[in-house]
């Protein structure tokens, strides 16, 4: 129990410290971005490796179903969610490419990348972004402490306060849940 309670205790430390950060600004520029390309039905593209491809995931899965209101689906898409592509890009090609060709393929000018990736270092993440500007997308990146290479890619950073990948990943979750219902109230509201 002392192991469980020293857990959530760090957890909740690197929340309140990512809450104390004021992203106050970029949460509502985020939101701006995101609502304003969905209603144009331009896409919102999410990508990020591991535990951040899950969160990919769970992002597109509350933008297409619902978060908290009853609404039209919105134009989200996961790239790690397609299996096929994702395999036989990364066999015949190169991993580190994979998220760029799907870029290429689903992006558009005035659509959204939502980059994940704890150090903000992952080399497939990056080329996204690349080719997300390439497309004159906007891109949004959460990441840890320093950002890493993904922050001057970036017009909306969430750099959250924390080093530990799991740590950063909580703090990734509270972020986009709140992202998820700015993105709804905004959308809702015309």
């Amino acid at each position: 129990m002392d192991r469980l309670l020293d857990y959530m205790t760090r957890s909740a430390e690197a929340v309140r410290a990512t809450a104390e950060h004021d992203f106050g600004t970029e949460m509502e520029t985020a939101a701006r971005l995101i609502a304003d390309a969905l209603a144009r039905r331009l896409p919102l593209l999410v990508c990020g490796n591991g535990g951040s491809a899950a969160d990919s995931l769970h992002i597109a899965c509350e933008l297409v179903g619902r978060f908290l209101r009853e609404r039209d689906a919105y134009n989200v898409i996961a790239l790690p969610a397609d299996v096929a592509t994702l395999t036989a890009w990364s066999n015949d090609k190169a991993f580190d490419t994979v998220y760029a060709r799907q870029v290429q393929a689903y992006g558009a000018a005035g659509g959204v990348l939502l980059a994940l990736s704890t150090s903000g270092n992952s080399k497939n993440v990056l080329l996204a972004a690349e080719q997300a500007r390439r497309a004159d997308m906007r891109i949004i990146g959460m990441t840890g402490r320093t950002g890493g290479a993904l922050a001057p890619h970036c017009d909306v950073l969430f750099n959250v306060p924390a080093d530990a990948t799991p740590m950063v990943q909580q703090c990734h979750a509270c972020l986009y849940h709140h992202l998820c219902d700015l993105v709804e109230e905004r959308l809702a509201a015309g």
